[in-house]
């Protein structure tokens, strides 16, 4: 690191701050989970997370607006959309996994998660 990175007084330039500006929040990662899980329909969403409607749908239009989400129309009538993992999506199956190992071990005293 160059010595400006390592100057007191500024915010260090940082890949995981700007990831945790995307996924670092409680709901974020459960929709998350819910969708490698296989769980695609907001209302099964909601149920799994129990997060509010509001705040649900709020995050799921963050994530869609990152790149992290696609949401993807499965009927016309009436409008109903699905939500499915991109690419990006995908690639944070690791840090799940490694979150959810970290809580098994030093957190949880069991549970599926």
């Amino acid at each position: 690191l160059g010595d400006e990175q390592n100057q007191l007084g500024a915010p260090r330039v940082c890949s995981i701050a700007d990831a945790l500006e995307v996924v670092g929040e409680r709901w974020s990662l459960l929709v998350l989970r819910e969708l490698s899980f296989g769980v695609h329909r907001f209302n099964g969403i909601q149920v799994n997370t129990g997060a509010p409607r509001e705040t649900l749908a709020l995050r799921l239009r963050k994530l869609e607006e990152a790149g992290v989400v696609e949401r993807r129309r499965y009927s016309d009538r009436p409008p109903r959309d699905e939500y499915v993992l991109t690419a990006a999506g995908r690639d944070l199956a690791p840090v799940l996994t490694a979150l959810r190992e970290w809580g098994e071990r030093h957190v949880s005293r069991g549970g599926v998660g």
